[in-house]
């Protein structure tokens, strides 16, 4: 569980350190390619392993998994708008009148994102694929966050100026997964497996991810 926390805290982390180190074109480069490994290989994920574990979850309610399905996609389009599409790499230059500022609503909808997707790496009897493929799905989260993490700070950059004050910021999204991820290992586990509420989960951010 430890080596999970430290590989979606870390990728975050390096991720954005690249920002100081790296100039923007070469950034962008290898950016794109990131992308879209990263959503194929999370989608790969969702197919084969998050939604059938969802409708194993609830067999006798298939109909369920897939209205959660949707809301997940209606609610990621909901986080875009706020975010920016942030998470996808996006980076809107900064007006005059935002620089020196946070952005915090984006930064809140990216944490969100962030928290919803580590809460479903459970690693548990009562998780059956989630767990079975526990590592898998972990590092496509983390892989997934690369890019975020890489526009975050250069946005954050662009905004306050210095690196230096980035940090904290970049940090908040870092611990956003394994916030997640804790929570529902160790605080709601026997909540979340003993109802319909981890079937429901993984429908709503299986519906993020398409």
């Amino acid at each position: 569980m430890w080596v999970a926390i430290l590989l979606l805290t870390a990728t975050v982390l390096g991720a954005g350190a690249l920002v100081g180190v790296v100039p923007p074109a070469r950034t962008t480069q290898w950016l794109k390619p990131m992308l879209a490994f990263s959503g194929a290989y999370l989608f790969a994920l969702t197919i084969t392993h998050l939604l059938p574990e969802a409708l194993t979850l609830l067999p006798e309610q298939p109909h369920q998994v897939g209205y959660w399905v949707l809301a997940g996609f209606f609610g990621q389009l909901l986080l875009e708008v706020l975010s920016q599409g942030i998470e996808h790499g996006h980076v809107h230059a900064a007006g005059a009148q935002e620089r020196g500022h946070v952005p915090l609503l984006l930064l809140a909808a990216l944490v969100v994102h962030s928290l919803l997707e580590g809460s479903i790496l459970v690693k548990s009897d009562g998780s059956g694929e989630v767990s079975r493929n526990f590592y898998a799905i972990v590092l496509g989260v983390a892989l997934h966050h690369i890019p975020a993490a890489v526009a975050l700070a250069t946005l954050l950059r662009l905004r306050l100026g210095s690196f230096g004050r980035v940090w904290p910021w970049l940090g908040v999204f870092a611990l956003a997964s394994p916030i997640g991820l804790v929570f529902s290992n160790y605080v709601v586990l026997q909540q979340l497996l003993g109802s319909g509420v981890y079937a429901a989960l993984l429908g709503f951010v299986a519906g993020t991810f398409l």
